[in-house]
């Protein structure tokens, strides 16, 4: 089986490219911070995010989590996003959706030819021998537009989006901050990745560079 890990910052477009590839190959695709994100929704439906038992029952949801429950809209929101940031700083909770993480390739072995995996320490822990790793970063300021142009809103005005736009760049700079600082497996390329700074290429662009490297164009 072919490995390909994907790791970057939020609204990099790293998840863009992942689900392309996955179409173009025929691999299997799993979006890693989605595992998160289902703990950190769990726990505000279950209203366990603001108890002093986090840790545990992160652990404990992390336990049962189930794969076909991750595309869910719901685990989009910023709130989660948010709570998914601060519950992957919990060593023990990354050690569990880690095995989860490589059950899922062990798993889709005999029905795909190849596997791709997007996410914050993909090329690091998860798949440290993957075929190819990719690392992908844009500016903040660029990231924060295209998570605003995400959320289709309207009705905004000029002031309004403008407000909107500070918020999202604090939002992210405050989960860069998490991603990079953490004492667990920290957001940082592979020694042996390629990094690519999206800041002023789109989607497509960024597709056929990366097929280019892959297919050794």
């Amino acid at each position: 089986m072919i490995e390909i890990a994907i790791d970057g910052t939020a609204a990099s477009g790293k998840g863009t490219l992942a689900k392309k590839l996955a179409k173009k190959y025929g691999f299997v695709y799993l979006d890693t911070g989605l595992l998160y994100r289902k703990v950190a929704n769990e726990l505000i439906i279950k209203k366990n995010y603001a108890t002093t038992n986090l840790e545990k029952s992160s652990f404990e949801i992390a336990r049962n989590l189930n794969f076909t429950e991750l595309k869910r809209e719901d685990l989009r929101s910023e709130e989660t996003a948010k709570l998914a940031s601060l519950i992957a700083t919990y060593p023990k909770l990354r050690k569990i959706l880690n095995s989860k993480q490589k059950e899922f390739v062990e798993n889709n072995k005999k029905n795909f030819p190849g596997c791709i995996l997007d996410g914050r320490d993909i090329g690091t822990k998860i798949l440290p021998n993957a075929d190819f790793k990719f690392f992908i970063d844009a500016s903040i300021d660029i990231r924060a537009k295209r998570r605003l142009l995400e959320k289709n809103i309207s009705f905004l005005h000029g002031n309004d989006e403008k407000c909107m736009l500070q918020s999202l760049i604090r939002e992210m700079k405050e989960r860069d901050k998490l991603d990079s600082s953490r004492a667990t497996s920290p957001l940082v390329p592979a020694d042996d990745a390629h990094i690519i700074d999206t800041s002023f290429i789109d989607a497509d662009v960024l597709f056929k560079k990366v097929v280019q490297i892959i297919e050794g164009i």
